[in-house]
């Protein structure tokens, strides 16, 4: 069933109640004016059978019974009452509207036993004579302690209902006027108790929607003014605490967008329920996408649901390093934790995800680094070694060989010598960047290409190729001459050592949005896409035998690198087999030049 409202259920109640009081008023009333108006025809009419009680006993004692009837027709007349005389026997001796002679005996009378007992006692009843409601009061006629016989007053109630129904439309038309008074009043009750509750239930609704700041108006009424009090106090102790959770909602959020490190929570059915940018970066989702799916929907790791699994079971805290292999392989360090409530009951599992793949691949080439320095620099001191046992075991004796051999000796030893200063060079280099020694000063970028051009120029021109350079005189931006020639010298060494002969080599530098950019393009032998990320590594050759044979340290790519990190900038390599390479050093524009 639907609620009603509660001006629909005081109002009615009210009216109801007026109602019935108007009832149960008017029928108390009418009741009361009844008995009061037969109380008073009963005493009119014994006190009209007083008056002539003196003259009927008079007659009744001198016998002659037809003056009595007389007398009641001249009284009866005047009187505009009903009055009969009846004899002790019922016998009726006088009437004012019928002959005695035709009416019955009316010994039987309830009022005219009543009188021949010695009580006036009146009696309304239906007169088959008269065919009307009558009243009938009758009193003895008495004369030395002997009753004569009975005197009886009557007359019809007709003018009595006629008065009380002229009264009864009277208390019907107030009680109307009442009752619509009454109603109104009601009304205006049940709505001053009911606007007031409509009032708190707006704002109860304000306050469900997250306005808080609104205030319930304080009617006069103690009771809904205690409540509309209560509802205030109510909300703004709920916008305090709102705030405070809000203010540390945004803080936990803050903190957790900010961490480095991904998190992620988990409940029992294994179903994300929370998870940071960086642990959506790191397990590659989107936050929104995957909350509430499983984590075996959302990441598909096999070790990482693992982890959760051995958490829950053990209700002990652990670590694991995972690796996940999607656009790319990474590894994580994982820290998983039981995710408990205030009980403290186990809801769920905590994951912090650290990323490793850094770590990973930096002590991928401290190994690498180590084996290949290890290997470089054993094979000339191998070499050198082996020659000069040779000659101690008798070789130079035969003068030829000895000066080969010494040849030999000489050029390993030159070799060693290249690694050791390359190796030197790049320590130098990062140990400067790292305590800010590389000093930067704005100078045009043309010449410090065209000095590193000419170093290069002899051992092109052998294998006759011809370095152009492409570079806007009034090009400048903040570097360090010495380190950027040097970086170049060995783009170019590079460039002229695997391009064909006759090929020519360009050097080109322009300014590209906020970076100027310094290329080497060959067209030599290129590189496979597969070496591309590992180029600039140190020691990494693409082709061992022929890096060796040419002469190169396996350092010159790492040097130009870090050279282009000591400049806030970076190297960049574009390679396809059998066309060519560009080798770029991107380069921060700190400069302000001049329109070109």
């Amino acid at each position: 069933m639907g609620r009603k409202r509660l001006l629909w259920q005081l109002f009615p109640s009210y009216l109801l109640i007026t109602l019935i009081s108007l009832v149960a008023i008017t029928l108390y009333a009418t009741n009361e004016l009844r008995q009061f108006y037969h109380d008073r025809t009963a005493d009119d009419l014994r006190a009209r059978a007083l008056l002539i009680d003196e003259d009927v006993r008079r007659r009744l004692l001198s016998g002659r019974s037809e003056t009595v009837d007389a007398l009641c027709k001249e009284y009866g007349e005047k009187a505009s009452t009903r009055i009969t005389v009846i004899l002790t026997d019922g016998k009726v001796v006088g009437d004012t509207d019928s002959s005695p002679e035709t009416m019955e005996n009316h010994g039987d009378r309830a009022e005219v036993e009543a009188a021949l007992n010695g009580r006036a006692h009146p009696s309304i009843r239906f007169s088959d004579t008269l065919k009307q409601q009558m009243m009938y009061v009758a009193i003895p006629v008495e004369h030395d302690g002997a009753t004569l016989g009975v005197l009886r007053m009557a007359i019809p109630l007709t003018m009595i209902d006629d008065a009380l129904r002229t009264i009864h439309w009277h208390i019907l038309a107030g009680g109307l006027v009442v009752a619509l008074a009454a109603a109104g009043i009601s009304l205006l009750i049940s709505r001053k108790i009911s606007r007031p509750l409509e009032q708190l239930k707006r704002g109860a609704e304000r306050f469900a929607r997250g306005d808080l700041d609104h205030k319930l108006p304080v009617g006069d009424s103690y009771e809904i003014g205690a409540l509309a009090e209560a509802l205030n106090q109510m909300a703004a102790e709920l916008d305090d605490r709102m705030r405070a959770v809000l203010g540390q909602r945004n803080e936990r959020e803050a903190i957790l967008s900010s961490m480095v490190e991904g998190v992620l929570a988990v409940d029992l059915k294994g179903r994300l329920i929370s998870l940071n940018q960086a642990g959506a970066r790191l397990i590659g989702v989107e936050p929104q996408a995957v909350h509430g799916r499983t984590l075996q929907e959302a990441v598909r790791n096999e070790q990482l649901e693992t982890l959760v699994d051995e958490v829950l079971s053990s209700q002990q805290p652990m670590e694991k390093e995972i690796a996940l292999y999607e656009n790319e392989q990474r590894y994580l360090q994982a820290y998983g934790t039981v995710l408990r409530d205030a009980s403290p009951q186990p809801i769920g599992v905590l994951l912090v995800l650290h990323d490793v793949t850094r770590i990973k691949r930096l002590e991928r080439v401290r190994q690498d680094f180590v084996a290949n320095v290890s290997h470089e620099l054993k094979t000339p001191v191998t070499s050198i070694k082996g020659f000069v046992e040779t000659l101690l075991d008798g070789a130079m004796q035969d003068a030829a060989d000895t000066q080969r051999f010494l040849k030999i000796v000489a050029t390993q030893a030159d070799r060693l010598g290249a690694i050791i200063d390359d190796l030197l060079d790049l320590s130098r280099i990062e140990q400067e960047a790292e305590r800010a020694e590389i000093v930067l000063t704005p100078v045009p970028v043309k010449n410090v290409l065209e000095t590193a051009i000419e170093l290069c120029r002899p051992k092109a021109s052998k294998k006759q190729i011809e370095i152009e350079l492409t570079c806007d005189d009034r090009l400048q931006t903040a570097i360090n001459p010495p380190l950027l020639e040097q970086a170049v010298v060995n783009l170019i060494d590079n460039a002229v050592k695997y391009s064909p002969a006759g090929q020519p080599i360009h050097v080109e530098a322009d300014r590209e949005r906020s970076e100027v950019v310094v290329r080497v393009r060959d067209h030599g032998c290129g590189i496979g896409a597969e070496h591309l990320p590992r180029i600039f590594e140190r020691f990494y050759r693409v082709d061992k035998a022929r890096s060796r044979k040419l002469g190169g340290t396996g350092l010159g790519l790492a040097i130009v690198k870090h050279i282009a990190q000591a400049h806030g900038g970076r190297a960049t390599v574009q390679s396809t087999p059998e066309v060519g390479s560009t080798f770029a050093v991107h380069l921060p524009d700190e400069s302000n030049p001049s329109p070109a």
